[in-house]
C-alpha cells in the first residue's frame, strides 16, 4: 500500500496502532494538535492480575490548549516508579519479559521534559524489537480535513474508550498470562503481545 495514515502520538500503543505502522508505507505522526485527554496520547491498557489496568502519564498544562509537541511531563509524583512496577508485576510470569524488559526500562529510569519526545523515543525501540522499519515523519503543520486527499486520518480512530471504527483490524486471539482468570482482552498495548509472544508478534500483528 502505497497511502499515506495519519495518527496522533502514542504511549506504548495497542495493537491497532501498530498494525497501521506495520500496514503502510508512509506514516505521518500529527505532532501539532491540541492535546487531547483521555485517549492514547499519554495513556496505555496492560493485563494486571485485576484485568485491564489503565497507566496514564500525567502531564502539565498551565493553559487550556497546549500543542502536543510542546506538551510537558509532571513529574510531581512517581509515575515512573508506579508504571515500571505495574509492567513488572502484569508480565513478570510471561514467556518473553526478560527478553524486553530491559528494552523499556531505561526510558522510567530518566525524565523526559515533553510527553511527545518521550512516545517518540520509546516507539522506535518497540519497532526495532518488532523489526518494523515503515517510514515515519511528524507534521510540520497541523493538519486540516481539506489537507487530507490522499491520507487516511486515524487520529481520533484508534481510543480507548470507544468502539474500534475500524473495518480492517480483526481482533486474533493469542495467549496471554492472566487469560484463565479474566478471558482474552483484546488490543491492549503493545508490549502485551509482545511479552506473551516474543518473535512471533511480527506475525501475529500482520494476522490482526
Amino acid at each position: 500500500m502505497s497511502k499515506k495514515i495519519l495518527l496522533s502520538t502514542a504511549y506504548l500503543a495497542p495493537i491497532q496502532y501498530f498494525t497501521k505502522l506495520l500496514k503502510y508505507d508512509s506514516v505521518i505522526i500529527e505532532a501539532h494538535e491540541n492535546f487531547i485527554k483521555q485517549t492514547y496520547r499519554n495513556r496505555c491498557i496492560i493485563y494486571g492480575a485485576n484485568g485491564d489496568l489503565s497507566l496514564s502519564i500525567p502531564v502539565s498544562k498551565n493553559k487550556k490548549k497546549v500543542i502536543i509537541k510542546d506538551l510537558m511531563i509532571d513529574y510531581s509524583t512517581n509515575w515512573k516508579k508506579l508504571h515500571l512496577k505495574s509492567i513488572e508485576s502484569a508480565y513478570k510470569s510471561s514467556p518473553y519479559f526478560e527478553f524486553y524488559f530491559d528494552e523499556i526500562r531505561p526510558f522510567f529510569e530518566k525524565n523526559y521534559k515533553f510527553l511527545f519526545d518521550f512516545n517518540t523515543l520509546i516507539q522506535e525501540v518497540i519497532l526495532e524489537q518488532l523489526e518494523i522499519e515503515t517510514q515515519i515523519n511528524y507534521s510540520d503543520n497541523y493538519f486540516f480535513s481539506n489537507d487530507l486527499d490522499e491520507i487516511d486520518d486515524f487520529r481520533e480512530k484508534i481510543l480507548p474508550k470507544k468502539k474500534i471504527l475500524d473495518n480492517e483490524f480483526y481482533i486474533h486471539k493469542y495467549n496471554q498470562v492472566f487469560s484463565d482468570k479474566h478471558g482474552f482482552k483484546p488490543n491492549l498495548s503493545i508490549i502485551d503481545l509482545l511479552f506473551n509472544e516474543g518473535p512471533n508478534a511480527i506475525n501475529l500483528l500482520r494476522s490482526h
